[in-house]
């Protein structure tokens, strides 16, 4: 059975392992306490289906999307927090631009996560370097309202009929980075993720993480957050 392309059939892991006592992932109380000292209260996602956190359920992991995950620490933390999620799917970088932006402003986020970029990818005759150009554009945006922005690179796990887009992907990660860079974003790396590797990681159809991907994504965020938070209080 599927939702939107995305199937629904619970994907078990032959490691036997659950949220409960899985080294990647992070306890309520923890994800709390690590962004106990975060300045953000209005956090807002947006872009495409990896923004939205689409994916196949895994027994043993709570259904929830990596962002709502990340939003329920930070309320946890902080009561006030207000949480903003726009992500769709099959979203490309300028329909997020053009849909998704103007209520972005209205918000008024102090925090954007920013992913997008893969439907660009995925039609005929992508060119990287416009991607890489419309992206920019996009963080440029985000960044002129004022909040910290956020972006994380996709994970290194092209297998079977997905796997001759490797060489395109892993020029959209370069992309993702000076993107990035160039305005001071907040960086989470999951290209050469461990994680990448666990057979539970992507859903049926090889291309959206399941929910046992999307915890391993908010305990990562969450620490990225919180890294970049200790750093400017010292």
């Amino acid at each position: 059975m599927t939702r939107n392309n995305i199937h629904t059939e619970v994907i078990t892991d032959p490691e036997v392992r659950t949220e409960a006592d899985d080294p990647m992932c992070l306890p309520d109380s923890d994800g709390q306490a690590l962004l106990a000292l975060v300045p953000w209260r209005r956090f807002a996602i947006i872009g495409d289906s990896t923004a939205a956190g689409v994916g196949d359920p895994v027994t043993g992991y709570e259904p929830i999307p990596w962002g709502h995950r990340l939003a329920r620490w930070l309320t946890a933390a902080h009561s006030e927090t207000a949480y903003l999620n726009t992500g769709r799917i099959g979203a490309t970088i300028p329909e997020v631009a053009a849909e998704q932006f103007p209520g972005l402003v209205d918000f008024q986020p102090d925090l954007v996560h920013v992913s997008c970029g893969g439907n660009d990818l995925f039609r005929k005759n992508a060119d990287v370097a416009l991607v890489e150009r419309d992206l920019d554009e996009l963080c440029l945006a985000v960044a002129a309202t004022g909040a910290r922005l956020s972006l994380f690179t996709l994970a290194d796990s092209f297998t079977g009929a997905l796997r001759p887009l490797r060489p395109l992907f892993a020029s959209f990660t370069e992309s993702v980075r000076r993107v990035a860079a160039r305005h001071d974003a907040i960086l989470t790396e999951f290209w050469s993720h461990p994680a990448r590797l666990r057979p539970d990681w992507l859903s049926a159809d090889r291309i959206h993480l399941t929910m046992a991907g999307q915890a391993v994504v908010a305990a990562e965020m969450a620490k990225s957050y919180a890294a970049v938070s200790s750093t400017a209080w010292r």
